[in-house]
């Protein structure tokens, strides 16, 4: 599949899932939902993936997670609150830094219509 048909599938999942919830339910409501919706779509999804930070040589386990990784190429930060902030775009920029990965979607589900949710970040890492 090419990349940006996976971004396509990714972002139609997305409002599948929006569509039929609705907005003002939990971020992990979301997250199963879509994890299952673009498993449906023969997309390969990690969940809750660890995201180390390497310093002096070595890997750390600080806590940090992926919200979902789709097809080991795309990153997704879900959330399900009032309006994004410039915070959550640098989180989602620094997932991709440290993920070694270009390309991030930004999905707020907490919006009447979807298309008002989503935000593509690129990173040059």
């Amino acid at each position: 599949m090419e990349f940006e048909e996976i971004t396509g599938q990714i972002i139609d999942a997305a409002m599948k899932v929006h569509s039929f919830l609705g907005p003002g339910l939990l971020e992990s409501a979301y997250e199963a939902c879509l994890v299952h919706e673009l498993q449906k779509r023969q997309l390969f999804v990690e969940r809750q993936k660890a995201l180390p930070v390497f310093y002096d040589g070595i890997s750390i386990d600080v806590g940090y997670r992926i919200d979902i990784l789709v097809a080991d190429t795309i990153v997704l930060e879900l959330k399900a609150i009032e309006r994004n902030l410039p915070i959550h775009e640098a989180q989602l920029l620094s997932y991709l830094r440290l993920s070694h990965k270009r390309v991030g979607l930004l999905f707020n589900f907490n919006v009447l219509h979807m298309r008002n949710g989503i935000k593509r970040l690129v990173s040059n890492f």
